[in-house]
């Protein structure tokens, strides 16, 4: 029997997978038109690393010529010349490269950053794919300045630029414009074990000074690119393979001398000293498997997390910092969530690694044990391991698994003494995802399952906690006529189980709110969706699918987002809201060419609507969004936004569904030309609710660049907002009848 919700959704699914079948049949072979080539050299002679490009090495390679302009005169040939060569031995990939300047050394633009941050400077990007599967994305971006970045993307998935691998880079400013001369260590690729090799190759120069973007593998900006159009690199004959193993133990000592606010708190001390000790091991099981693990890692080199009063309902996002769980975090995203435009919505949440080592769950039982109580700022991760990569058959593989400690609080009891609470169980994370590529890439089935699973002896935190969850999910990414066409699809089934007073936490949360007096009772069958205190378990799907045509000068997407009130997978993920009924339509028209008066424009029409599974529209909207680009490359965007009345059933926080509010949106936005020295920013709003309250806004961004190394913004703001209803508390009252009590 298939769920209300997913019926009245398989009408989209259903012509999604339509569309496809019958679009199916026009895919072409992987490179829509032909690619360019260079060949690789073997290093003949030494190279010194000083921008020079002086050595005879660089001479016997042929070079990479021929870039071809995305903006600002698409198509045509690029107006500044670029030359780039490239060489190998058994250890390292050298690239030289020349970017000539019409004006010299004087027409190049440049800024100092940090790695990987942008900066509105010339700049020149190589991306290689290594398997040359026509997905993979490894990617070396520097400008004249030496300011390095760098990204790496596995299969079909985004850019992690997370990922920092050691490389050296040597830029230069001369009579002729700059050069870039790289080495790039093997030991920091992923590629086959083949000795002979051809790999796929990108190269994008961005010339500042004339906004000019120049490729080597060209393609037009209304088509959809990436690796499938990509160039080759030819002639490389790689011998060695990287060492397969690393190890970095540490041994950290850490002194807190602060002073105690409390004289009478017995566990503040004015001087403390700790000390630990653990390591990181990194391990190659293949030439493109890497196995990390770390056992008692330090985080302590990561950068606090901000100071934030949160009065909301919901749970404070904070994003990933620590090292061991960025690196590869790519290959553990799941499902895919796009939209020309939409709001108030996210895709299915399936793992977020700050669950693992999170502060201490039981802090307010310990609180509540005693006058004084000393809590662990975070739980220790005893240890974990986590195996990511790509094998030669299309596989992209992410699996890691984590065991946090059991911590106890310190207490000052009530009758005097001292005594221990535990405050966060024995704990273990487990997460496994795996994607297929097929098609070249062009169909990519792929699945998920997480697992928590806790030691609770503890009745306290056992009402606190749940004893263990799971979840199981399939995704589908299909693409077709050179990926101008795609269906998205998700979806995935949740458990949880535990002591009742857990799960009845659970019920209650601001995710879905089951005590709500006026919803509509169901039964509780396979999926989870009646409010019952009793119930030691919890069960719920979402689902997701999109179809869009995204490439061409008329785009258009349609797609539906579903979750059930019972889907749950917090314990390792980030959900906030379940019960809802999501769809959304767009048509986006761009303008790609120049024109007399503008370089590029568009605009978006679109709608959106939401149902909880009490049949009550709880969101719906029509937008229109407009932007031109005009001669002188300054931005401009207007911006407008209808909503009727519709319902609320999270505003009263578990009391019954209120109406909220209609509202028009309007906005303009409009910005200078970033190259320029001065930069004036400004993007005012108004809005105007069917209460009679308005809202407005406005502000001027300044930003001003005395030199390469240094900027100064400044950006007065001003807000004026209204609202007739807000939350303050809940009150019991009998007699209020229309108000469900």
């Amino acid at each position: 029997m298939i769920p209300r919700p997913l019926r009245s959704a398989l009408p989209l699914v259903l012509a999604c997978l339509a569309a496809a079948g019958s679009l199916a049949a026009q895919t072409g072979s992987v490179h829509p038109e032909a690619s360019p080539a260079v060949r690789a050299v073997l290093r003949a002679s030494p190279v010194v690393l000083d921008g020079r490009l002086d050595e005879a090495a660089w001479l016997e390679a042929l070079p990479a010529t021929g870039f071809r302009q995305s903006q600002p005169t698409e198509g045509q040939p690029a107006t500044q010349r670029t030359e780039v060569r490239i060489l190998f031995d058994d250890a390292f990939i050298y690239v030289g490269a020349r970017m000539f300047d019409e004006q010299g050394g004087a027409g190049v633009r440049s800024r100092l950053a940090r790695r990987d941050n942008e900066t509105d400077s010339d700049l020149l990007t190589l991306v290689f794919d290594t398997f040359h599967d026509h997905l993979g994305r490894t990617q070396f971006t520097v400008n004249p300045s030496g300011v390095k970045g760098d990204a790496y993307g596995p299969g079909n998935t985004g850019l992690d630029d997370s990922w920092d691998p050691v490389w050296d880079v040597v830029t230069r400013i001369d009579s002729l414009g700059w050069t870039a001369e790289m080495r790039i260590p093997f030991s920091q690729l992923r590629f086959p074990r083949d000795t002979a090799q051809t790999w796929g190759m990108q190269i994008v120069r961005l010339a500042s000074r004339i906004n000019e973007r120049s490729h080597w593998a060209w393609w037009p900006n209304n088509a959809v690119g990436g690796p499938q159009r990509y160039g080759h690199l030819e002639g490389l004959v790689i011998h060695a393979h990287p060492e397969r193993l690393e190890l970095m133990p540490y041994v950290v000592g850490r002194s807190a001398n602060v002073q105690v606010a409390d004289p009478a708190d017995p566990f503040a001390k004015a001087h403390d000293l700790g000390s630990r000790v653990g390591g990181d091991l990194r391990y190659l099981l293949t030439s493109n498997l890497t196995l990390s693990a770390t056992f008692n890692p330090d985080f302590g080199q990561v950068e606090v997390d901000p100071a934030v009063v949160n009065l909301s309902a919901f749970e404070t996002f904070f994003p990933e910092r620590r090292p061991f769980f960025i690196e590869g975090q790519g290959m553990f995203g799941f499902g895919g969530f796009s939209c020309y435009f939409c709001s108030n919505v996210s895709s299915l949440s399936t793992f977020f690694s700050r669950r693992v080592g999170r502060q201490p769950q039981g802090a307010g039982i310990a609180q509540a044990a005693g006058p004084y109580s000393h809590v662990p700022d975070n739980t220790t991760i005893l240890g974990a391991a986590k195996i990511t990569g790509r094998t030669g058959h299309g596989y992209s593989v992410g699996i890691v698994d984590a065991v946090t400690r059991r911590e106890n609080a310190r207490v000052s009891l009530l009758g005097g003494g001292e005594g221990q609470v535990e405050v966060e169980p024995l704990t273990n994370y487990f997460v496994a995802r795996v994607k297929r590529d097929l098609r070249g890439g062009n169909l990519v089935l792929g699945g998920i399952a997480t697992s928590v699973r806790r030691s609770l002896g503890d009745s306290a935190l056992a009402t606190l906690l749940t004893r263990h969850s799971e979840l199981a999910g399939f995704d589908l990414d299909w693409s077709w006529s050179h990926r101008t066409y795609n269906v998205i699809m998700s979806s995935a089934i949740s458990q949880v189980a535990g002591d009742s007073a857990a799960i009845l936490r659970i019920q209650r949360s601001s995710a879905r709110y089951y005590q709500r007096p006026d919803r509509t009772e169901t039964s509780n069958g396979l999926f989870t969706d009646t409010y019952d205190p009793a119930r030691t378990s919890l069960r719920g799907y979402g689902f997701y699918a999109r179809v869009a045509k995204e490439g061409g000068n008329w785009l258009w997407e349609a797609q539906t987002n579903i979750r059930s009130p019972g889907v749950e997978n917090n314990d390792i993920a980030f959900l906030t809201r379940t019960d809802y009924r999501w769809m959304a339509a767009n048509i986006f028209r761009q303008n790609t060419r120049p024109t007399s008066w503008y370089r590029s424009s568009g605009f978006i029409l679109g709608g959106q609507q939401q149902y909880n599974y009490d049949g009550d529209l709880t969101d719906r909207q029509v937008q229109l969004f407009g932007f031109v680009t005009p001669l002188n490359y300054w931005n401009t965007s207007a911006f407008w936004l209808h909503r009727p009345e519709v319902f609320d059933d999270r505003l009263t926080r578990g009391g019954p569904v209120v109406r909220r509010a209609g509202l028009d949106y309007y906005q303009l936005s409009v910005s200078t030309d970033s190259r320029r020295r001065l930069v004036l920013g400004t993007n005012p709003s108004i809005s105007r609710s069917s209460e009679g309250t308005h809202n407005w806004s406005g502000n001027l961004d300044v930003r001003v660049r005395p030199a390469p190394s240094l900027s100064l913004s400044l950006g007065p703001f001003y807000d004026h907002s209204e609202a007739r209803a807000q939350y303050v508390t809940a009150l019991s009252d009998p007699t209020a009848t229309a108000f469900s009590g």
